[in-house]
């Protein structure tokens, strides 16, 4: 008879390997429900890609704690360490982004980017031909290079919420976060989007995103057991009595008479 055993610990073990399949499944179903989410004027602008896999998680977390370092406010540095922490606990990654919201504007006047209500604030900060918006142009010097399209970009959340729902209904824990979209799309996740959100998915018995200790890029759980493997490693090394003929157990006592107290 086939088996498979799942269990969460320890991190890549078959058992656990077992389980981010689960996961897997789950996170293609979630990429379906982005794709068929409600769209402006029925056309469509969102992307998607999965991050899986112990060296992909470990590239994205690593981009994440770059910027923690070098490019986000002072207020964002230990969000963003902590959620690098969080993608490496994960199973997957999907990310999600609009490829419309900084290229092809929906032209409806909304002024909901902020400008007057005729499309002419995102027009005229962008290089364009006749409406056509020159989107090779990939300098950044912001997180984000804007202006874009706000109407676009409310259909990432329909596109979000709609894949969060498939994830809370397949039992998956779930966390949708800015800093692991921004990391994505610097590594060319959703390469054809300037907005991308990464939602994180785990099973695991204690939800991986919630209940967050201070000090979390220092105190998580993978730092706690390399600490114990470094003690269990010195303390072995301390002299000790052979241990074929030591017998660590206290020996008995006995009366003047030889009789045990």
């Amino acid at each position: 008879m086939t088996r498979i055993h799942i269990d969460e610990w320890p991190p890549y073990s078959p058992a656990d390997q077992a389980k981010k399949d689960n996961v897997l499944i789950a996170a293609k179903l979630m990429v379906n429900a982005a794709l068929t989410a409600p769209s402006t004027g029925g056309v469509p602008g969102q992307e998607a890609e999965i991050a899986y896999g112990q060296k992909e998680l470990e590239l994205i977390a690593r981009e994440m704690e770059r910027l923690a370092h070098e490019q986000v406010i002072e207020r964002l540095k230990k969000p963003f360490l902590y959620e690098a922490v969080m993608v490496r606990e994960s199973d997957a990654v999907v990310f999600l982004g609009n490829k419309r919201a900084h290229e092809t504007p929906m032209d409806v006047g909304c002024g909901l980017c902020g400008g007057e209500p005729n499309c002419s604030f995102v027009y005229e900060r962008l290089n364009h031909y006749n409406g056509l918006i020159d989107a090779t142009d990939r300098r950044r010097e912001t997180a984000i290079r804007g202006p874009v399209c706000v109407i676009r970009a409310h259909d990432l959340g329909y596109a979000i919420g709609s894949a969060l729902w498939v994830a809370g209904n397949n039992f998956i824990d779930a966390k949708s976060c800015y800093s692991v979209g921004l990391a994505g799309r610097n590594l060319d996740f959703c390469m054809n989007s300037e907005i991308v959100v990464g939602i994180l998915l785990g099973v695991a018995s204690k939800n991986p995103y919630a209940d967050t200790p201070p000090n979390y890029h220092l105190t998580n759980l993978a730092k706690q057991v390399d600490a114990v493997r470094k003690i269990t490693t010195i303390t072995r090394q301390i002299p000790n009595h052979p241990y074929h003929t030591f017998d660590p157990a206290k020996k008995k006592k006995t009366d003047n008479t030889g009789k045990e107290e």
